[in-house]
């Protein structure tokens, strides 16, 4: 018998010759014939051989289409030129009906049936091992002498005709200082599978416990190490069990078929792809193209200019704005909360900075077939009615928002709001935004810029944000400029030691993420800009999708009529002063926000954004 030692220097040839005399003494064939590309193994009945390959386009993640055979041809000179498909997997596995009926070293046996049946070759990724080495990575399953770890997943594939199964993916242990480096070498490798398709807690993939895979064996975390999972050829397998096929083989999983082709062939994917971390409990990292993290980033610094001389460049974070749209791209159910009842001698005492900016955040999330609402204070419900209604009259919403109010009854009154039940493990919202919203100061009180508390006019929906945070998976942003706004806590510091009466009126409560703009409006219109962004970038695309179903073609970019526009902003505006809500820093009932003139600068920022 043949011993393990020097089978990754083997070429594929020796090594299916030494496979097919059944002269091997390993399990799998992960870190064999390194460079070369292995391929899972699927063998139906010709009948549904069209439907699969159907089914094989529509999820390229798992299983990318290497080649597929003639009716009981088992040679397959495009990937091999001596190879006997019913013979050159180290095992196979027989199903009838959907269920397993045995393991087998060979399929000569069933020859006759194999005339009238088809070949499906889908990549692997143990093609992609040598590359993700040759970057400084190490691959622990190699390392621990084992098969990789494969797991059934809660994410559905596309469904055709016969064909439907959940998602399966492989997870390999990444230090986190290797993460974008293992992205980068596996991204252009598309018939390898990819660019991981989650990295991060395997909870969210529907992934109860690392340590009992359905497939493979269970690989050791080192310290420091992330769960990185890629899409799996054996969803393949899946899909043959649920289709219930009389008859059909695959190979067993982590015994692959090794072909002659090197892994030299590669496909753009639309840029270079970065990872960015936008959540710690429950651990999850996104992945986005650099072209479109500039691209943001370049919005940031749009909006973080100072026009009012406030001294708010003091409180500017860099990259806030990209990991929170990137929480918001992955977020379901988004709650915004907007309303600084500033002007305590007017009624509506509320000021025109905010309503539009959220209004712009919540166009753009209906578009992109989110869940939302908003949340405001009781006394203001009818003023935010009209303005709801303004906004679908003006095109600037598809359709109302479920208008909310928070009053606290008691010391769970947050999280019934938040989740089903008062539950932590249901909440009924991903995502949490502040948009000039009264933020809650040190003492309790809520103070506008002139130092002035305006506690008797808010409602504590900073409870909710408190609660957030006791919350996994729900993330928080907060948008505002000049620090007494709800999320500004994150930057306290900052706006006690450089705004003017800073260390009164500076909020305590903290947001995950911290939007600094001259204006909040043109923090909402950044946001809603950079979420298109997001949904235009490819390499995101294809990881909120986990790399099942199809990319969304240009023409279909549904969710660009929601940007805002400069004649949208203007109608909108007017609106807002025919019902008397003011601008915030002079209390006029004219063409301006925070003492600024509509026309000439907050017109000439939408532009620009755009």
């Amino acid at each position: 018998m043949l011993l393990t030692g020097g089978l990754k220097s083997l070429l594929p040839h020796v090594l299916r010759r030494i496979i097919r005399c059944n002269r091997l003494t390993i399990s799998n064939t992960s870190g064999m014939a390194e460079g070369y590309k292995q391929a899972n193994v699927v063998i139906l009945h010709k009948s549904l051989a069209d439907d699969f390959e159907k089914f094989c386009y529509a999820n390229d993640g798992p299983l990318p289409l290497l080649h597929r055979s003639q009716p009981g041809d088992w040679k397959c000179p495009s990937l091999s030129n001596d190879s006997d498909i019913r013979t050159d997997c180290l095992q196979y596995r027989k199903y009838e009906h959907g269920a397993c009926t045995g393991s087998l070293k060979s399929l000569k046996e069933y020859s006759e049936q194999l005339k009238d049946m088809v070949t499906f070759y889908l990549g692997c990724s143990f093609s992609f091992e040598k590359a993700v080495q040759k970057a400084g990575i190490p691959i622990r399953n190699v390392e621990q002498k084992c098969n990789v770890s494969m797991y059934k997943t809660s994410v559905p594939c596309y469904s055709v005709s016969m064909f439907h199964c959940n998602l399966v993916v492989t997870m390999r242990p990444i230090p986190e200082s290797k993460l974008e480096a293992a992205v980068l070498a596996t991204c252009e490798l598309k018939e390898a599978h990819g660019a991981p398709i989650h990295i991060g807690d395997p909870g969210l993939l529907g992934v109860q416990d690392l340590s009992k895979p359905d497939y493979g064996d269970p690989v050791h975390l080192h310290p420091g190490d992330i769960p990185v999972f890629w899409a799996c050829g054996v969803t393949g397998v899946e899909a043959i069990i649920n289709c219930s096929a009389p008859l059909a083989f695959t190979h067993s999983p982590g015994c692959m078929f090794i072909t002659d082709l090197k892994n030299d062939n590669v496909r753009s994917l639309g840029g270079v792809p970065q990872v960015h971390c936008i959540s710690q409990d429950p651990l999850h990292f996104s992945i986005v193209s650099a072209e479109a993290a500039q691209k943001i980033k370049t919005l940031e610094t749009l909006i973080g200019i100072d026009p009012g001389e406030r001294g708010v460049l003091h409180l500017r974070r860099r990259g806030e704005l990209l990991r929170a749209c990137l929480a918001l791209s992955h977020a379901g159910s988004v709650l915004i909360t907007t309303g600084f009842p500033t002007h305590c001698a007017h009624e509506p005492p509320e000021e025109n900075d905010g309503p539009p900016g959220a209004l712009a955040i919540a166009a753009m999330l209906q578009a992109l077939e989110k869940q939302v609402a908003i949340v405001t204070d009781q006394r203001a419900m009818d003023l935010n009615k009209k303005i709801m209604e303004e906004a679908v009259q003006l095109g600037i919403l598809k359709k109302p928002i479920p208008l909310l109010s928070y009053q606290r009854q008691n010391a769970d009154s947050a999280l019934m709001f938040l989740c089903e039940n008062g539950n932590p493990g249901r909440p009924r919202f991903d995502h949490l935004i502040a948009i000039e919203r009264a933020g809650m100061a040190a003492d309790g009180n809520y103070y506008n810029a002139r130092k002035v508390n305006i506690k008797h006019l808010v409602d504590p929906i900073d409870e909710l944000f408190l609660a957030a945070q006791t919350i996994p998976g729900v993330t928080t942003t907060g948008v505002g400029d000049g620090g007494n706004e709800l999320g500004m806590g994150k930057v306290k510091d900052a706006v006690k030691k450089h705004i003017k009466n800073g260390d009164v009126i500076a909020c305590d409560v903290e947001a995950d993420f911290t939007v600094v703009a001259g204006v909040s409006n043109w923090g909402g219109y950044a946001i809603a800009c950079a979420l298109s962004v997001l949904r235009s970038c490819e390499i995101h695309d294809r990881y909120l999708r986990r790399a099942v179903g199809f990319p969304r073609a240009p023409s279909q970019r549904l969710w660009l009529p929601a940007l805002p526009s400069v004649t949208k902003e203007e109608k909108l505006l007017k609106t807002l002063v025919q019902l008397g809500v003011r601008s915030g820093k002079t209390a006029s009932l004219e063409m301006e926000v925070d003492g600024l003139p509509f026309y000439n600068t907050h017109s000439l920022m939408i532009e620009k954004l755009l």
